[in-house]
């Protein structure tokens, strides 16, 4: 037996000095009630007051808040903006523990739940239905919170049925849905009341209408007068319209104009047929007569075929309506631009429409539109009577391609090359812009351009000068020399040999750009004994100049050394290579 065998181990465990300090949780609540009402204010009350007493009294809770929606659906997330800055507040860590009434109070909609549920436990945070006794981080906690949610949204969905059921037998006895409101009346107990100052607008849009005038037109007159609608703000042309298509100035009330397809989702949707309608005559006190109404809604609906024909404010031609994109099916437009010469031309309307545009690529140039419907009826001169009789539409499936549809049922494709720019750069515009640009290069301040463009004149050839530069370790180093290059002999110049001998002709001790603007015409360069400086009030100065060495970089005895060795190690394995070979 060995040594070491006699000796017994002895294990004596070392308990740990410092004590372990539970961490208390944050624990928040969230509250809901769906219907806004004073009994109902009370409930939300007593529902805040009970969790901020709960939270506080427990010595192991961290109070958080208690966030609280009122009168919003549980149906949807969008518009409970206390229930998503409680979400935020847990994904920045504010929150551990959330407390809630039920299943109910916290969400209706099963895949709206799960989803947060489980966004909730991804980040440790668990949430206690007080009333199903449901806490998310439990093992069956999951399961059971999928079939209590879906029988709460089967609830809800119910208490929709029910609540549509009420609203429809309201309407077959001939009873709205609700103080709605509208443009012109009050409510007064049950009874639509005349409000006269509004209903003098409502007559005056009417009238206008009737006058022949747009709604367009109409919107105009109301902002120059200052007409504002009953929130203050600007009539639009949709606010007009609805005026305009709205029966209830006529003294009946039309009823299910729309309907609810899902209480879930709470989607509304317009009633094209889909569900019966409720007609009720003489519920109140009309604004507009029956008759006029109707012939309104006629006038309308042979305008909307007209199309933009029927607005007289609109500047339309034969083709407005006409040219059709064939990526997204909305109709060109006509542009103007006049920042180059005078261009006409069409594009798909969907570029006016931010974030929009369908894509299609290119403009059509009105010159080039003419030019191809000439072509394609056949005639000598463009005719618009011709083109409206014969042509139905102009299809552009893309860029430099028309595909006209004529009313006699032919397709007649055509392919195009644009002129825009040869058009619209003619001699004369060129000059133009010739002359303006020199001016703006040569008088133009805060821009890229210097005081010396334009202004230094080769005295050999001719030709202008121009800037270059370069990086040095002393900063920017900037000569002027002649845009010829190698095919004429004139010297370059220092910029700043340039800017002292300017200052020189002036009388001024450093030189002054805009100052040097103003006074000096031109300057001949060129000559390697002088420079002329030609003012605007016709002196000129002669000032001698002489080039100066080339400068260069003055080696050290040390660099000429590291050198000399780089070089006579180089050149001795090349020789080895050489006696190897």
């Amino acid at each position: 037996m060995s040594k070491g065998a006699d000796l017994m181990r002895t294990i004596r465990k070392i308990e740990r000095s410092i004590p372990n300090l539970r961490q208390r949780k944050k624990v928040a609540a969230y509250a809901r009630v769906s219907v806004d009402s004073e009994r109902m204010h009370h409930s939300l009350s007593a529902q805040v007051s009970y969790y901020s007493s709960l939270i506080q009294k427990n010595p192991n809770w961290e109070y958080a808040g208690v966030y609280a929606d009122y009168g919003i659906s549980g149906t949807g997330m969008k518009k409970r903006q206390e229930f998503l800055r409680m979400l935020e507040d847990a994904e920045a860590g504010k929150i551990d523990i959330i407390l809630t009434k039920s299943i109910q109070r916290f969400a209706r909609n099963t895949v709206d739940l799960l989803r947060t549920v489980r966004h909730l436990k991804e980040l440790g945070i668990e949430v206690w239905f007080e009333k199903e006794n449901i806490h998310t981080m439990s093992g069956d906690g999951e399961l059971m919170m999928t079939i209590l949610a879906s029988f709460a949204q089967e609830e809800s969905r119910s208490i929709s049925e029910n609540v549509r059921w009420r609203i429809k037998k309201q309407f077959e006895q001939g009873n709205p849905n609700g103080h709605f409101r509208v443009y012109g009346y009050r409510w007064k107990g049950d009874e639509l009341v005349v409000v006269p100052e509004e209903a003098a607008v409502v007559r005056r849009i009417f009238q206008n209408f009737l006058d022949g005038k747009s709604r367009l037109e109409t919107e105009r007159e109301f902002a120059a007068e200052g007409i504002t609608t009953r929130n203050g703000c600007r009539w639009m042309d949709s606010n007009i319209k609805i005026v305009l298509t709205n029966i209830t100035y006529t003294g009946n009330l039309l009823l299910q104009k729309e309907y609810v397809t899902d209480p879930i989702l709470r989607k509304r949707k317009k009633n094209r047929g889909e569900l019966p309608k409720y007609y009720v005559e003489n519920t109140h006190e009309p604004i507009i007569d029956k008759e006029t109404f109707d012939y309104v809604q006629q006038e309308m609906a042979r305008r909307k075929g007209l199309g933009p024909f029927a607005n007289k404010s609109l500047n339309t031609t034969c083709f407005t309506g006409k040219i059709k994109c064939g990526i997204c099916g909305r109709s060109f437009m006509h542009n103007l631009r006049k920042d180059r010469g005078f261009q006409e031309f069409w594009n798909c309307g969907s570029h006016k429409l931010a974030g929009r545009s369908c894509g299609a690529k290119g403009s059509i140039p009105q010159a080039v539109l003419i030019r191809e419907c000439t072509a394609v009826l056949g005639l000598d001169n463009f005719d618009e009577n011709v083109f409206l009789d014969r042509v139905d539409k102009i299809v552009v499936p893309k860029h430099h391609v028309m595909v006209f549809h004529m009313k006699d049922g032919r397709e007649i494709t055509r392919h195009w090359i644009s002129t825009a720019k040869k058009d619209c750069w003619t001699d004369e515009y060129k000059d133009e812009q010739r002359a303006w640009m020199r001016n703006y290069m040569a008088n133009g301040t805060n821009t890229r351009y210097y005081p010396f463009t334009t202004r230094i004149k080769c005295a050999l050839c001719g030709a202008s000068f121009r800037r270059y530069s370069k990086s040095i370790k002393s900063g920017t180093f900037a000569h002027w020399r002649c845009t010829k290059g190698g095919q004429c002999e004139s010297v370059s110049l220092r910029e700043e040999d340039l800017e002292r001998m300017a200052a020189e002709a002036m009388g001024t001790g450093t030189f002054d750009g805009d100052r040097f603007r103003k006074e000096v015409e031109w300057i001949a360069v060129g000559e390697k004994d002088k420079v002329v400086i030609h003012f605007k009030d016709g002196r000129v100065k002669e000032i001698p100049y002489t080039p100066p060495k080339k400068r260069g970089i003055r080696h050290t005895a040390e660099y000429k050394k590291n050198m000399s060795q780089i070089k006579k190690q180089y050149w001795k394995k090349e020789r080895k290579e050489a006696e190897g070979n």
